[in-house]
């Protein structure tokens, strides 16, 4: 018995429309046309597939069955020729990203940039935020953070390596003195991001020497803090007092001798940055232009310029031993 994709539709819009002459005008046939395949339809099958009534047609048990395996089959093939049809042109479409302040000026705007010059046919609209959305609502195609999001509906892969660092301008260290353990943090002026309120400022720093070792929490303060990482760090570069901050953000500086990596041994290392992918259904296909993010981003942050300060630096080669 041969079923073809014509029979499939036909059953299918029968029952959405709840008439014969509802399905002919959806699938654009004839009137008796569509009685005529239906018939036929119904031969091949070898049972009847519609009660017919003088107001409405109504599935039998084989045709709600018919339907019911039908569906998915139809949707299979859309998905295919969607899928086909992108392939064979350029990529188009809407692409909406978030991500946090600060790196989404610096580091992800200007990659975002390049992938649109690159595929004129997408648009980019980049959001920009504090906290992160909620990625199951629809509105976000992407986000790029700092952190990975909990939430076993999410996707996410990590882009590039980062962590948060204790630094400070040298001349509040000439005035004050280095701190030489995390204990030491709460005698100085430790500048705050204050992300929740009046909450405390809590400083989880972990030893990297010992990956497995559990980071110790400090409860740090001083004369100023604000909601704005950039103040923060200026306060930091005018000499201030101490600051908590990723890499990416104070590399350069570090670089130029503006600020001093304070307790290289310590950091927090929950700063790593991530693609966040909102849940799909996996019978659908991806777009196009959504693969194309993803594989830009992922090769966009692989060499990223502060992962060398993320590598111990290499040991001094032994001088060879000379025999007396």
């Amino acid at each position: 018995m041969k079923i073809d994709r014509a029979d499939l539709s036909l059953l299918a819009a029968i029952e959405r429309e709840g008439s014969l002459a509802g399905a002919a005008r959806a699938l654009d046939l004839a009137a008796p046309v569509t009685s005529k395949r239906l018939a036929a339809l119904e031969q091949r099958v070898g049972a009847r597939l519609l009660h017919r009534t003088t107001r409405r047609l109504q599935l039998t048990a084989e045709g709600e069955s018919f339907v019911a395996q039908a569906q998915p089959l139809l949707e299979g093939f859309s998905r295919l020729e969607e899928s086909l049809s992108e392939r064979a042109s350029q990529p188009s479409g809407r692409l909406r990203v978030t991500c946090s302040l600060g790196f989404g000026r610096l580091w992800l705007a200007p990659a975002l940039a390049r992938l649109q010059a690159q595929h004129p046919g997408i648009e980019i609209d980049l959001h920009l935020c504090e906290q992160m959305p909620d990625m199951t609502t629809g509105r976000f195609d992407a986000a790029v953070w700092l952190w990975r999001p909990q939430g076993a509906s999410l996707v996410t892969r990590r882009l590039a390596s980062n962590r948060r660092i204790v630094v400070a301008a040298p001349s509040y260290l000439k005035r004050h003195g280095t701190p030489q353990t995390p204990e030491e943090l709460l005698s100085h002026h430790c500048l705050v991001v204050r992300e929740h309120g009046d909450s405390p400022a809590l400083w989880r720093l972990q030893p990297l020497a010992t990956r497995s070792a559990v980071p110790r929490t400090h409860k740090v303060g001083g004369p100023l803090s604000s909601n704005h990482g950039e103040v923060v760090r200026d306060w930091a570069l005018a000499g201030h007092g101490l600051m908590l901050r990723s890499l990416w953000d104070v590399h350069p500086y570090l670089q130029r001798g503006q600020l001093v990596h304070v307790l290289p041994g310590w950091a927090m290392q929950d700063a790593d940055v991530h693609l966040v992918l909102p849940p799909r259904d996996l019978r659908l296909a991806t777009p196009r232009r959504l693969r194309l993010l993803q594989d830009h981003l992922v090769a966009a942050f692989a060499d990223v310029p502060w992962n060398a300060a993320l590598k111990p630096p290499a040991r001094a080669p032994r001088a060879p031993h000379r025999r007396q």
